[in-house]
């Protein structure tokens, strides 16, 4: 394991000691989040502990079942304890970039049904302003996505659609497209997050503005800082 993967081992680890008997708890997607995934299955395995869990993404889910872990739909299990789940950005306020995996739609959904959201990543991911390193990502409805795309690009983004090796539009678990907003430095995510959720077509965008309570992030050096509003 290189020192990336177990920095974000080590993120991990440090927020499943907020996991306790009998919790619902939501798992997130992504690199990050599956460390998460396989540290919960071995102690699941070695001490018996009993949690509710469902899953933001259909790979969650099948990496979960595939080591033991049952899964269960948001649905039914209702308002949530806890979720964890990773990130591409994170800012001074723990407002996030979320949706490098595709997957923040159903993340939103999840960690909005959570008492807590806590955050695990690498320090690589800490930024002073959203949008510095990555894209936003953006969840469009097929029909009529190069129109919701204009009103979009309107706010002045450069938009880049995800494409698969076949060079077709990739698109989500939910079967829509996946496309990437550039919107440069972001000062004020909750304003830019409330004019996007104002467009008709985009079914959901990956900024999550004072969503998350608890950020663990790993140095280089193994050591877990823990980040608070």
């Amino acid at each position: 394991m290189d020192n990336l993967e177990s920095a974000k081992r080590s993120a991990a680890a440090a927020a499943l000691e907020l996991v306790e008997e009998g919790m619902n708890l939501g798992l997130g997607t992504g690199s990050t989040a599956r460390h998460l995934v396989q540290l919960l299955a071995e102690r699941v395995h070695k001490t018996g502990l009993h949690v509710h869990c469902c899953a933001t993404s259909r790979d969650t889910a099948d990496l979960a079942r595939s080591l033991g872990i049952e899964i269960f739909d948001l649905d039914d299990l209702g308002l949530l304890d806890l979720a964890i789940d990773g990130a591409d950005e994170i800012d001074p306020r723990l407002n996030l970039v979320k949706g490098g995996g595709a997957a923040h739609f159903r993340e939103k959904l999840v960690e909005k049904a959570a008492k807590r959201f806590a955050v695990i990543a690498d320090s690589t991911k800490v930024v002073s302003c959203l949008g510095t390193t990555r894209p936003i990502p953006l969840e469009i409805l097929p029909f009529a996505w190069k129109t919701t795309c204009r009103h979009i690009e309107a706010l002045g983004a450069k938009l880049t659609p995800r494409i698969s090796a076949n060079q077709e539009l990739i698109r989500t678990d939910n079967g829509n497209f996946i496309i990437d907003g550039d919107f440069g430095p972001i000062p004020e995510p909750a304003a830019l997050a409330e004019r996007l959720d104002g467009i008709s077509g985009l079914l959901e965008h990956g900024l999550f503005v004072a969503m998350a309570e608890i950020a663990f992030v790993a140095q280089p050096d193994g050591k877990v800082q823990v980040l608070k509003i």
